[in-house]
C-alpha cells in the first residue's frame, strides 16, 4: 500500500467538513491507526477511508474542548479564522507564526 504525505502538518488550523468543530493538528498517524471498535462506531455511510493521513487534534466546539481524531478528507485548512482557544495549546505550542502554531522545543 502507498503512503500518502499529509496535506496539514503540525500546528496546523483546520476544520471539520461536516461538524462543527476546528483544532489543531498535534499528531499524525501516515494511515488509521485507531481501534476497530472506533472505526465501526462511524456510521457505515460517513466511514472513511483507512488508506489516508489520520489527524490527531487539540478540538474545540462551541460547547466544549476535547480532542479528535479526523481522516484527512474531512478537514479543511482554517487558519484564516484566527486562533484555537483548546486550553492545552501552551502545554505543546509557544505561539501562533503565519497561521499555525510552533511546538515549544524541548531541551535534551
Amino acid at each position: 500500500m502507498k503512503i500518502v504525505a499529509p496535506n496539514f502538518s503540525l500546528g496546523a488550523i483546520v476544520r471539520h467538513r461536516l461538524y462543527d468543530f476546528r483544532g489543531v493538528v498535534f499528531d499524525i498517524d501516515a494511515e488509521f491507526g485507531n481501534t476497530e471498535e472506533w472505526y465501526e462506531a462511524i456510521p457505515e455511510h460517513l466511514r472513511p477511508r483507512k488508506d489516508q493521513p489520520f489527524y490527531h487534534l487539540l478540538a474545540e466546539n462551541p460547547e466544549s474542548y476535547y480532542v479528535a481524531y479526523v481522516s484527512e478528507q474531512n478537514l479543511v485548512e482554517d487558519a484564516a479564522n484566527g486562533p484555537v482557544g483548546h486550553p492545552k495549546i501552551p502545554e505543546l505550542f509557544d505561539r501562533l507564526e503565519d497561521g499555525r502554531y510552533v511546538f515549544k522545543q524541548t531541551s535534551a
